[in-house]
């Protein structure tokens, strides 16, 4: 199947473009940019892994939709929570249809580009916090971007039912460089090694067992 990935540089849609490298043809990897803390990092870590595959590498600009949304995410370091990945924490980082705003985009996209279907890393452990990644949201979006083209796009969805530990697992066996993605909210150099996501993707390594290559701010 011929396929389009959204791809953020973070360890989820990392492992998502080379799983999808893997098993179909991927037309291209679409990023967004969309103003965030760390989209400087991690948008690099997304180019470097589409080149890596010799993937087709498009970014879209998104800027100025994201300065009418609100989320912490989008206002500054000394915005992003610190304490563990747990609801009361991570409500605050949440963009608004995020996952919306970009499949309704990326359906664009993929159908000019040829298509058939959209990657996207969306997993179990967001589910709590992040109403566009749940099962029931990604059904009815797929449903209605089927119904939306010619191409009748399906939206794949390969981790819903895994968690952060399986993704890195799975990463490792498909020989992801996992030190060429960024995850921290914070947007700095180094991962903080103190934002729900840097503790999140600590505990992603060790709960795959598999070294962790990132280098923290703070341990």
């Amino acid at each position: 199947m011929k396929v389009a990935v959204l791809l953020s540089g973070g360890l989820d849609s990392t492992t998502a473009l080379h799983r999808a490298h893997a098993e179909h043809e991927v037309v291209c990897a679409l990023a967004f940019d969309y103003g965030s803390n760390h989209a400087e990092h991690e948008l690099a870590c997304a180019r470097w892994q589409a080149e890596h595959l010799g993937i087709p590498y498009r970014e879209i600009d998104l800027r100025s939709v994201s300065q009418h949304l609100s989320s912490a995410l989008l206002s500054g370091a000394e915005a992003i929570p610190t304490g563990d990945y747990a609801p009361e924490n991570l409500k605050q980082t949440v963009v608004p249809f995020r996952n919306g705003i970009f499949l309704a985009i990326a359906a664009g996209i993929a159908e000019s580009c040829g298509a058939e279907g959209i990657v996207i890393a969306a997993h179990a452990g967001d589910h709590a916090i992040y109403p566009d990644c749940r099962e029931d949201f990604m059904a009815a979006m797929g449903e209605a971007i089927r119904l939306g083209t010619y191409a009748e796009l399906q939206i794949l969805r390969p981790f819903i039912h895994a968690d952060k530990g399986d993704i890195v697992a799975a990463g490792t066996a498909l020989g992801v460089d996992f030190s060429h993605t960024y995850s921290c909210y914070c947007g700095g150099d180094k991962h903080c090694g103190q934002c729900a996501t840097c503790r999140e993707r600590r505990e992603a390594f060790r709960a795959a067992g598999v070294p962790d290559p990132t280098e923290y701010e703070t341990l």
